[in-house]
C-alpha cells in the first residue's frame, strides 16, 4: 500500500488540568521557556512529513492558542477548534474539521511535549503500508490483574511482561478508517457506557479486521498528567540534545561573526569567519561597541558570542570587581550581543537559516553557574521569541578542548537545532 497522501497532525488539547492542581488547561502551563502546547506545535511544525496541523483546544481557550500560533509563526496550523468533554468527543470533532478528502491523520496528546521528530517520520512511513499505526514502548514494570479477595484486592494473574506495551501518541490512521470506526461507535447505544480511552481502542472494537501496526516510542515521550510530571518534563527538556555532525562544506559562502578573542579552532567548513575582539574596540559588556562593530562589518548569517575566560571560586570570597566582571562577560554580554545581532540575523533569514550561538565559559562555583543558568534561560526564551523571524538560538557550555568546542559550535550552526543548551565537556577530538 503506497501513501502519497497529505499528512495532518491533530493536537488534542481538550484537558483542563485538574490533576496537576490548576484551574487553567495544563497545555498552557510553561515548561522550559514555552507553554506545553507550543512545544508540541513546534515538533509538528518542524516535521517535513506534516502538511497541516489542527488543534482541538479546551472550550474558552481557543483564542489564546490562536495568539500562540500567530506569535510563534506556526504556518502549518489551519484550524483551532473547541474540543469536547472527553477524548473520544474531541477526536470526533477533529474528524469533522478535517473534511472529506482522504489523508493520513496523526492524533497526538498535546500534553506530550517531548515527542521526537523521529517518531513522526516513522509513523508517516508506516502509514504507507498500514491503515492504522500506534506508538508504544515496552513495559518495564510487572503488570498484574487484581481481583477481589479477603479484606481487599489480591493478585489474580501476572501478565507476561515480554508481550506488554505502554501506549503513547501519536495514534495514526487513514482518515477513512478512523472516521468509519467513530461513526460505528457513535451509532452504538452501548458505547457511552463503556467508552474507549484512546483512538486505537475505538478501531480495535469497531474495526477488528484492521491490524494496528506498532512503531517504537520513547521513554521521554511522557504525558504531563500529575504535578510531578511538570518537574520531570522540565528536567528532560534540560538534557542536552544530540548535535548532528554537519557536512564539511555546509557553511560555504556564509558569514560567521565571532564576538570574542579568537577564531574557531580547526577548519571553518567554508565559512567566512570574522572575529571582533577587544583590540578592535568591541566589549560585549558595552552594547554600543558591539552594535557598531556589527554595523561596520556588514551582513552576517550567524553570530557567535565566544566564551570568555574561565572562573572559579565561591561567591562569598569573590571581590566586587570579580562579580562585576563575570556578570559583564556572561549575562550582560549575552544580552548585548543578542540585541545587537538581531536585525542583521533577521535580514539574513531571507537567504539562509541564521542563528545566534552563545558560549558559556568553563569554570565552577556559584557565580559562574548562576551566569550559565541565566544564559541558558535567555537562550530558550529567545528561541521562542525569534522563531517567527526564522531565527535559531542555541547555547554551548564549554569545557573541552578549543578544537572540540569550535567544531561542535559549527555543527550547531549547520543544524536545525534551536533553544538547546549543549554541554561540551568530554574532549573527543
Amino acid at each position: 500500500m503506497d501513501s502519497p497522501l497529505r499528512s495532518v497532525g491533530v493536537l488534542l488539547a481538550g484537558g483542563v488540568g485538574q490533576r496537576v492542581g490548576l484551574s487553567t488547561p495544563k497545555q498552557l502551563i510553561e515548561v522550559a521557556g514555552r507553554t506545553i502546547i507550543e512545544h508540541s506545535l513546534a515538533v509538528f511544525e518542524g516535521a517535513p512529513e506534516i502538511d497541516e496541523v489542527v488543534v482541538l483546544m479546551t472550550p474558552g481557550y481557543a483564542g489564546r492558542v490562536r495568539e500562540i500560533v500567530a506569535a510563534g509563526g506556526y504556518r502549518k496550523v489551519s484550524k483551532v477548534v473547541d474540543g469536547g468533554a472527553s477524548r473520544t468527543e474531541s477526536t470526533w470533532r477533529a474528524l469533522a474539521a478535517l473534511g472529506a478528502a482522504e489523508c493520513n491523520v496523526l492524533l497526538h496528546d498535546a500534553v506530550r511535549p517531548l515527542l521526537e521528530p523521529r517518531i513522526i517520520t516513522e509513523c508517516v512511513r508506516a502509514l504507507e503500508a498500514h491503515e492504522a499505526v500506534n506508538v508504544a514502548i515496552p513495559s518495564s514494570d510487572t503488570v498484574f490483574v487484581a481481583v477481589p479477595g479477603p479484606g481487599g484486592e489480591v493478585i489474580g494473574e501476572v501478565l507476561d511482561r515480554a508481550r506488554l506495551r505502554r501506549s503513547q501518541t501519536p495514534q495514526c490512521f487513514r482518515l477513512s478508517v478512523i472516521r468509519e470506526a467513530y461513526e460505528r461507535a457513535m451509532a452504538d447505544p452501548g458505547f457511552g457506557d463503556l467508552p474507549a480511552t484512546d483512538d486505537c481502542g475505538v478501531v480495535l472494537r469497531y474495526l477488528p479486521e484492521v491490524p494496528i501496526h506498532l512503531v517504537a516510542g520513547s521513554e521521554h515521550n511522557i504525558k504531563v498528567t500529575h504535578p510531578a510530571d511538570l518537574r520531570i518534563a522540565e528536567l528532560l527538556f534540560g538534557l542536552p540534545a544530540a548535535v548532528p555532525t554537519g557536512a564539511a562544506d555546509r557553511l560555504a559562502e556564509q558569514v560567521v561573526d565571532v564576538v570574542g578573542e579568537s577564531a574557531p579552532a580547526g577548519p571553518a567548513r567554508g565559512a567566512d569567519v570574522r572575529v571582533l575582539t577587544r583590540a578592535d574596540g568591541v566589549r560585549p559588556e558595552d552594547f554600543d561597541t558591539v552594535a557598531k562593530a556589527l554595523d561596520d562589518v556588514g551582513p552576517a548569517d550567524h553570530v557567535v558570542l565566544a566564551a570568555g575566560a574561565s572562573s572559579s571560586g565561591d561567591l562569598v570570597t569573590a571581590s566586587g570587581d570579580s562579580v562585576a566582571d563575570v556578570v559583564a562577560a556572561g549575562q550582560l554580554g549575552a544580552l548585548n550581543v543578542a540585541r545587537a545581532a538581531h536585525p542583521y540575523l533577521r535580514a539574513a533569514a531571507r537567504r539562509s537559516r541564521p542563528s545566534l550561538l552563545l558560549q558559556v565559559p568553563p569554570g565552577s562555583g556559584a557565580l559562574l553557574r548562576a551566569g550559565a543558568a541565566a544564559v541558558a534561560a535567555l537562550t530558550r526564551a529567545l528561541a521562542r521569541e525569534w522563531a517567527a523571524d526564522g531565527l535559531r538560538v542555541n547555547c554551548v557550555n564549554t569545557g573541552a578542548s578549543p578544537l572540540l568546542v569550535s567544531q561542535t559550535s559549527l555543527d550547531i550552526l549547520i543544524s536545525d537545532l534551536s533553544g538547546q543548551v549543549i554541554d561540551v565537556r568530554v574532549d573527543g577530538a
